[in-house]
């Protein structure tokens, strides 16, 4: 019986591969090109030097951020000051009705002082207060506002870090998400950005690293699109410095 029985698999065993070869000459029927047994070799590793080298100006990372940011439904400000970036802020909350704001628990953000000049709008600082269910106060939240740890102007990206006192809801469940770029921050390539964590090595990884490219798109089969379904349906980015 046992020898039946291992003659049954390894008969079903051929049959298999006897159906993978066909399925893979196909392919390589339809390719036009032999078929290949041996892996290719890659003799080159990461980005050539001269992509590691190329690098924007300052008014070209930001125009080229602009217009990628721009092109996917995102809002661009480039201003000069926080105080300008605050302006706005307030300026914004009364022009949509804020109700509900959350931030990051950032310095930055605290020398803002949000609290004291959104009169109508109730601020929360993410994490100060252990009794607060945070994750439900970010989905009530009408804004969500974070300070950027990267830019990238090529691919219109920003990146935010989670940790302790920078919930990752903040940026992902209001329905309208503000973040603030310091000018520094904005680099021209993506590989800038990621070899900061290579750097760091995986045990100084933070708990969370999302690029944000504009506003929540999703699409459904029949690729109807839809704005803000999975994350916030509005997005600033505010270029300051």
């Amino acid at each position: 019986m046992a020898d039946t029985h291992k003659q049954w698999l390894e008969k079903l065993e051929a049959e298999s591969r006897a159906k993978q070869e066909l399925f893979m000459n196909d392919i390589a029927a339809k390719l036009r090109h032999p078929r290949m047994y041996e892996k290719p070799q890659h003799p080159f590793r990461g980005a050539p030097d001269f992509w590691k080298a190329f690098e924007w100006s300052e008014d070209e990372r930001v125009k080229e951020f602009t217009d990628n940011f721009l092109s996917v439904g995102g809002h661009v400000a480039r201003l000069q000051t926080m105080d300008e970036a605050k302006q706005f802020i307030v300026d914004k909350a009364e022009e949509m009705s804020a109700k509900y704001v959350v931030r990051q628990n950032q310095p930055e953000l605290t020398a803002l002082d949000l609290e004291g000049s959104l009169t109508d709008s109730q601020v929360s600082v993410w994490n100060t207060d252990p009794e607060q269910y945070w994750r439900a106060r970010a989905a009530e939240a009408d804004f969500g506002i974070v300070m950027a740890d990267h830019a990238v102007a090529y691919t219109g990206s920003v990146t935010v870090l989670s940790a302790e006192n920078k919930g990752r809801s903040v940026s992902l469940l209001p329905a309208v998400l503000i973040i603030i770029i310091p000018i520094e921050r904005l680099k021209t390539r993506l590989g800038e950005v990621l070899v900061t964590f290579d750097e760091a090595g995986r045990g100084q990884l933070p708990a969370g690293i999302h690029f944000i490219s504009g506003p929540s798109r999703s699409s459904d089969i029949e690729n109807d699109l839809t704005i803000g379904v999975h994350g916030p349906g509005i997005v600033y980015a505010l270029l300051v410095g």
